[in-house]
């Protein structure tokens, strides 16, 4: 079973995120979408410190981004995280980036996988799952 929680997190557009178009450069909303899954895994209980500290590391093996609407200096962001799946291996997030007028700045959908100290995918340490996540099951 996947924890299918969804998670919120929130920043605000800084002065030094945007382009010479005034809005947020394309590059910087992958910095976004990194800050909220790990928001996401610190929500769930999951430690991210204790994976590296066992060897493993989680790595992104493709997103796929659309761009939307621009972001400007001072825009209070709200950047959701919804887990699509997880299996032994490897999942997949969808992520929306809005700001404060409800407008949807971008989408995306991320995949990650689990690799062990050598770069060899590895399935995530059983004592180290969270409640409610089974990859088994996925």
């Amino acid at each position: 079973m996947l924890v299918a929680m969804k998670h919120t997190a929130k920043l605000t557009v800084r002065s030094y995120e945007l382009d010479s178009y005034n809005h947020v450069n394309n590059a910087v909303y992958l910095e976004y979408l990194e800050y909220a899954r790990m928001e996401y895994l610190r929500a769930i209980g999951f430690d991210y410190n204790a994976l590296v500290g066992a060897g493993y590391a989680l790595f992104i093996s493709r997103v796929d981004i659309r761009y939307r609407a621009p972001a400007v200096l001072f825009d209070e962001l709200s950047i959701e995280v919804t887990p699509l799946k997880a299996g032994k291996l490897s999942g997949t997030f969808r992520q929306e980036i809005k700001n404060q007028r409800g407008e949807l700045c971008a989408e995306a959908e991320v995949s990650w996988g689990c690799v062990d100290r050598t770069g060899k995918p590895s399935k995530i340490p059983a004592e180290l799952l969270v409640p409610g996540f089974d990859p088994e099951t996925n």
